[in-house]
């Protein structure tokens, strides 16, 4: 037993409270402001690779189409409450109000600095890295790492690209990754020093991502198991557990209405449940084969996705491997110190009042042990759901906040020669610097003249001659149809969808695919329609006689019919 407590006091891991519960509050304020400040300086590193700016950063000028509808939507819910024109996919539109298939919840830290800064092209990536710089001050904060964890966390950070990436977008990727690091944070803290508090807001924030997202229902799981254990008896333990799935049942409850009332329909499925749906039609074996050889199908095409990313840095591949290396680190480090835990509470003596070194070790074990068990369980649940119900390419991106919060946990891991973060480190290197060829998923959205100037123009074209129809919304005079790409001769071009930043505020979009419009161009209830110039579509527009409200050579903007 003296060889563990020795071994451990030498290599152990959370030693950041041990080494920082006597610092000052200024040191600890210290490393909380230089953590904070990375963001900001990984953010101006990048641009200066570049030969460029931050304020050059350019949202128009991405290639990452839902930017436009996150941003739009925002915009309209600052001016008018709800957008006046029905966002949707193929003309859909949601039950109540006119919101697109996500949950307007998850934009609600733009509406906030919206409402305090104001709103502009800008903002959402200003947003964004004010939120990531905020979340590693907090951590600090909260976890007091010691400084060769920081030094850790910093590496990994400035590794993990995707961080820069979506901080200079207008995707909601960061707000997921920033509530889910405060999360972890924030129970690390509770874990060491129990607050009824800080389980108040454990609750709160899962909730809030559960509705934000709803595979992040998985980390309620744990305020679930922290309030589960606070009874002094079996019976109030189980009290409490039955009460936190209640909190769980309620959370998912809202969510179901959310989803479908404010939500509208989107091309397919947003998840699949054919498996699930195979267990009722084809009974329990039928189900489980089914299930099983879904599985079997998913893993190879993950394993070929895996491939494609070693050769030539495919993204969903590039995400998949470094998900992966992260789920077995977690989990291999979990297992370590359920070993360690359970031969140091062999060791427990004493009184609550005085506790002896193994008492001490054993609970720093358990709330590392508690915290790596979770999130490993959490990235086991999230791989198996997106081989069942989501596609693999498109599910990829849903991965990214995991790993965001693993490298905050893994850099905590202060294990002889940190192996598990150089396996991370190296990883993350080789997949988003080294072999990456693909510029459509790395590449930095810097304000290009031509493209600055053609939003400017129809910028104040759109504001000239689209009026906003304010009677009875929302309404499908105040809906643009962005055809999603059209044939121009012989090439499939698609929209420049970008030019449509410059809508009026609170106009609606929705997006169609180009066999819904040819096959319903006499029946879109849309009235006005966006499409590639001199292409079929924008030719049947000609044909109807349909006014053009404005063009040049990239899009062309009809309006289909005069309203009502």
């Amino acid at each position: 037993m003296d060889r563990v407590l020795k071994w451990w006091n030498t290599r152990g891991s959370y030693r950041g409270e041990r080494e920082c519960s006597g610092e000052k509050r200024y040191v600890t304020l210290v490393k909380s402001l230089m953590l904070a400040a990375l963001p900001l300086l990984c953010c101006l590193v990048y641009c200066a690779g570049e030969g460029r700016s931050l304020a050059e950063v350019y949202a128009p000028s991405s290639e990452w189409n839902d930017e436009l509808f996150y941003f739009k939507q925002v915009e309209s819910i600052l001016n008018f409450g709800y957008p006046q024109g029905y966002f949707g996919f193929n003309e859909s539109h949601a039950l109540k109000l006119s919101f697109a298939a996500w949950s307007p919840i998850l934009v609600f830290p733009w509406l906030i600095w919206g409402l305090v800064f104001g709103w502009n092209i800008m903002s959402p990536i200003y947003c964004n890295i004010f939120l990531v710089c905020f979340v590693c001050f907090l951590f600090v904060w909260l976890v007091r790492p010691a400084w060769k964890q920081m030094g850790v966390l910093a590496l990994l950070f400035c590794l993990y690209k995707p961080f820069v990436r979506y901080m200079f977008s207008a995707m909601a990727e960061v707000i997921c990754f920033v509530v889910l690091i405060f999360f972890y944070s924030l129970s690390i803290n509770y874990l060491r020093r129990e607050k009824d508090y800080k389980l108040a807001v454990l609750f709160l924030v899962s909730g809030l991502m559960a509705l934000m997202r709803p595979y992040l229902v998985l980390f309620m799981l744990l305020p679930i198991y922290l309030w589960s254990r606070r009874g002094k008896s079996r019976a109030a333990k189980w009290r409490n557990g039955v009460a936190g799935m209640a909190v769980l049942a309620a959370v998912l409850g809202i969510y179901v209405c959310i989803n479908h009332y404010l939500g509208a329909e989107y091309f397919t499925p947003l998840f699949f449940t054919d498996w699930i749906s195979a267990f009722f039609e084809e009974g329990l074996f039928g189900g489980i084969y089914f299930t099983l050889r879904k599985l079997y199908y998913a893993g190879q095409n993950v394993l070929r996705i895996i491939g494609e990313g070693f050769r030539d840095g495919l993204a969903s591949g590039a995400h998949f491997m470094g998900y992966l290396v992260c789920m077995a680190v977690l989990t291999v480090q979990a297992v370590r110190d359920w070993w360690i835990f359970r031969r140091l509470s062999g060791s427990r003596t004493g009184s609550s009042e005085s506790k002896t070194e193994p008492e001490t070790a054993a609970e720093e074990t358990k709330t590392k042990l508690i915290i790596e068990a979770h999130l490993a369980f959490c990235f086991v649940a999230m791989f198996f759901a997106i081989l069942l119900m989501y596609k693999l390419t498109e599910g990829s991106r849903h991965l990214l906040t995991f790993m965001a919060a693993a490298i905050f946990v893994i850099a905590l891991m202060d294990t002889k020669f940190y192996k598990k973060a150089v396996l991370v480190g190296v990883t993350f290197a080789y997949f988003y610097f080294y072999v990456p060829l693909s510029p459509f998923d790395y590449e930095i959205p810097f304000k290009q003249e031509e493209r600055a100037d053609s939003v400017e123009a129809w910028t104040e074209a759109m504001q000239e001659r689209l009026v906003l129809n304010r009677e009875d919304t929302p309404n499908y005079d105040n809906v643009v149809i962005w055809v999603f790409s059209d044939m121009v001769g012989d090439e499939e071009v698609r929209t420049s969808y970008q030019l449509l930043y410059g809508l009026p505020k609170g106009f609606g979009i929705s997006c169609c695919m180009r066999d819904y419009v040819t096959a319903n161009i006499d029946t879109l209830k849309s009235r006005y329609i966006a499409v590639p110039s001199y292409g079929e579509i924008a030719r049947l527009c000609e044909a109807r006689g349909c006014r053009l409200v404005y063009g040049d050579d990239e899009l062309a903007l009809y309006e289909l019919h005069g309203g009502r």
